[in-house]
């Protein structure tokens, strides 16, 4: 993988510097060969990750990872835990209904406790209790499900999983943490359980998510890409991470006691937002648990795991900017000594993903002015001095031409490769609505696509902007429902990326027109954002698409037993509202056994040392 990646950056970076060098290389195009170097390795590494999925995918599978287990017999105990924090009450409980009663039909139920671990406060607490209390009344023959609320949200989702591990840990072997939109299938459960009893060696196993359920337009034309690319990209990383994989913090099983050994997280010196509290812990508990000896898998042969997603470019971009903050700050965890070399390579992976954004940007500008530059200049036939012949203008047409050539197989061939998956395959071509309708979905997903990128290049190249320079951000809930975008917040928040590229495109046109049309993949974008993002954001919109048979997923041609549960627990979940009117009684909770989970003291002169400490806060149990 990696000669691959560097011999492509070499390769292209020679070309670039061919045509730079035409014009001499002045300090404006030595740093545009250095943007260009950086940006394209970022983009060969995406490539050949997705060359090596298509390859795992058409073969058959990696043959250097094991499978996951499907076999039959008892399992490790497992707690199932899933954090909430002033969620939507009502897809929560759908949520958890939807598992219980998966789990119910293997049989197995008796292995499982569910545990919601609560941070929420006022109104929503309330209702937590209720409706948790109602559904745990359903039958005896579910895995039990307990509710346990912090009064103090110390240490956010990581402090949560900490509280749990301190009181209960000691009882379970395993714990498969879930999020609040989180889905899981039952057989994917067992599999996960199995799979570890079967591997003491391994530490955590993360199953792919599949995200669901959105219907406004941004977010069907997302789950469509997910759904269509995302495979061959999870094959790949599995590759050639092996047992070095990445856990994204959810939809994964963890191995209980190397996670509280290992994964106490150090406070980091300093203020926010690069100080304090890790906020983006998962890549952080991954690359502890990889030093402490245990494997990561990721297991991308498992299917049954969904999420869902902002319904809008507004809350994903707010999203988006919560994790760059979190990505940005494992920039300081890079020099810790105990980390091995995958495990920095996922975190500098982690943050370079985000400086990409400023650098995409940086180039384009330096491009922008070398355009203007070129086109204002007079071509010098004879320089100052004695010449015997005239200094001819060399031609660098065809190295232009195999760039653009070269970029834009990088950016599309991996999307191309999805397509020819899913097309090679009859069952693949119906569970996308036809071959028809998949290659027109893939065609109006990738102009999409195009379109939104610059957009998101600029929200993110202003999120890094503004953590370097110090701005913090609240780590507020994220809305969890189909909501739409006003033209009036729309204007809002993006009526500086229209302002951008009217003046960026205008400019280029009036002094360098030639320039203009290679730039308008930008500033169109730009210059449509607003209206782009309201139309997106509408439900109405998504929903004539899916009648057209436009972005549909297998999720939806052929919905799985436990979506289809999901459905139907939130459809009959106002009736359940109604029927909870006064506050559940007091429930049990298995007894306290828990383990001590030090944490990793941040190193001052000395190398990285454990102590324990104190959890703080108090839980109300029920």
């Amino acid at each position: 993988m990696s000669i691959l990646v560097i011999g492509s950056v070499c390769g292209t970076t020679g070309l670039m510097s061919q045509v730079i060098a035409i014009g001499g290389l002045s300090i404006l195009g030595c740093a545009g060969l250095i943007l260009f170097a950086l940006n394209f390795g970022w983009l060969a590494i995406s490539f050949w990750n997705a060359v090596l999925g298509f390859a795992m995918r058409t073969t058959g599978g990696d043959p250097i990872r094991p499978r996951a287990i499907r076999s039959t017999g008892p399992v490790g105990r497992t707690a199932i835990v899933m954090p909430v924090y002033n969620e939507d009450v009502a897809r929560v409980v759908a949520g958890l209904q939807s598992l219980a009663a998966g789990l119910a039909e293997t049989g197995e139920a008796q292995s499982f406790d569910v545990f919601v671990l609560s941070d929420s406060s006022g109104p929503a607490a309330a209702a937590e209790a209720a409706m948790i209390e109602e559904l745990r009344e359903r039958g005896p023959d579910r895995p039990p499900i307990y509710y346990r609320r912090r009064n103090r949200n110390i240490g956010r989702k990581a402090g949560n999983i900490e509280d749990f591990i301190r009181r209960w840990g000691a009882a379970y072997r395993y714990m498969i943490v879930l999020d609040a939109d989180s889905v899981m299938s039952a057989a994917t459960i067992l599999t996960l359980v199995r799979t570890m009893d079967a591997h003491p060696d391994v530490g955590i196993v993360q199953a792919p998510t599949v995200p669901t359920n959105r219907e406004t337009a941004f977010a069907r034309i997302l789950q469509f890409a997910n759904r269509l690319y995302g495979p061959i990209q999870s094959a790949g990383l599995a590759c050639w991470t092996g047992g070095d994989g990445i856990y994204y913090g959810h939809n994964a099983i963890i191995r209980t006691d190397a996670f509280a050994r290992l994964c106490g997280l150090p406070v980091l010196p300093g203020k926010p937002p690069l100080g304090g509290e890790i906020l983006s812990h998962d890549f952080v508990e991954g690359a502890l648990i990889r030093s402490g000896g245990y494997k990561v898998w990721l297991a991308p042969e498992l299917s049954g795991s969904y999420e869902e997603m902002p319904a809008n470019l507004v809350d994903f971009a707010k999203r988006d900017r919560r994790w760059c903050q979190g990505n940005l700050q494992h920039s300081r965890l890079l020099a810790l000594p105990l980390l091995k070399p995958m495990g920095r390579l996922h975190l500098a992976m982690g943050v370079f993903s985000y400086l990409t954004a400023p650098l995409w940007l940086a180039l384009l500008l330096l491009s922008t002015f070398y355009a203007i530059e070129r086109a204002q200049g007079v071509t010098q036939y004879f320089k100052p001095g004695f010449n015997l012949f005239p200094n001819w203008p060399v031609a660098t047409d065809w190295q232009i031409d195999l760039l653009l050539g070269i970029t834009a197989a990088a950016l599309f061939l991996p999307k191309l490769m999805g397509l020819a998956l899913a097309m090679f395959s009859r069952a693949q071509r119906r569970a996308f609505g036809g071959a028809w309708r998949l290659f027109a979905s893939c065609l109006a997903e990738i102009v999409f696509s195009s379109l939104m990128a610059p957009v998101m290049m600029l929200f993110q190249a202003l999120a890094v902007a503004s953590i370097l320079l110090g701005r913090n951000i609240a780590w507020d809930t994220q809305p969890r429902h189909d909501r739409g975008v006003g033209w009036r917040e729309a204007a809002h928040r993006l009526g500086w990326h229209t302002l951008i590229g009217l003046v960026w495109s205008i400019g280029v046109r009036a002094v360098a027109p030639d320039f203009f049309w290679w730039l308008m993949p930008i500033w169109l974008g730009l210059v449509l954002s607003v209206p782009l993002t309201v139309w997106s954001s509408r439900s109405s919109v998504g929903l004539a698409l899916k009648r057209l048979g436009l972005f549909l997923t297998p999720e939806e041609t052929q919905p799985p037993p436990e979506l289809m549960r999901l459905r139907q627990a939130l459809a009959a979940r106002p009736q359940a509202e109604e029927q909870v009117a006064v506050a559940p009684a007091a429930a049990l909770v298995p007894a306290e056994a828990g383990i001590a989970m030090p944490h990793l003291v941040w190193p001052q002169r000395k190398p990285a040392m454990v102590q324990q400490i104190q959890c703080s806060g108090t839980s109300d149990l029920t």
